[in-house]
């Protein structure tokens, strides 16, 4: 059973290496794959997703206390976008879908009423999406929007 963490700025290296995995981020490669994410850069993102109500970021953690991964949502042009991220040494586990039903619940518990993921054209996590109750509502070249209401 995962549990919801709330990272200090030092816990970024999990982001950084997150980021940095070729395998984590290979659904990524129409954007560049990796992500540099230097430290230099960590307190300038750490106050925007931490000092407002339209973001939101969790690290998730395993029995053990491994983070696992990580979810997040924002608002962008009046949508609230969400994120699920696990690393790629967890996968298959279970924990995309543990990460998506929590971060829904945490997203509800903030009156938030409909969550929306755009994911890109060849990454098979819209299958997760879909089976989490997110339905189909834009596909283009590019990337499939799922949207679910809370």
């Amino acid at each position: 059973m995962l549990k919801i963490y709330k990272p200090l700025i030092k816990d970024l290296w999990f982001k950084k290496e997150l980021l940095s995995d070729e395998k984590t981020m290979a659904y990524n490669h129409a954007y560049g794959g990796c992500i540099a994410f230097s430290e230099e850069k960590w307190p300038d993102w750490y106050e925007r997703w931490f000092s407002d109500n339209e973001h939101y970021y969790r690290y998730l953690l395993d029995e053990k206390g491994n983070f696992v991964g990580e979810i997040a949502y924002h608002l962008d042009n009046q949508l609230w976008k969400c994120d699920v991220l696990i690393h790629d040494k967890y996968r298959k586990q279970g924990y995309g879908k543990e990460g998506l039903q929590l971060l829904c619940r945490e997203a509800k518990s903030r009156s938030i009423s409909c969550l929306y993921d755009d994911i890109a054209i060849d990454n098979k996590a819209v299958e997760l999406f879909i089976r989490m109750g997110f339905i189909e509502v834009l596909r283009n070249e590019e990337y499939i929007r799922v949207k679910k209401e809370l």
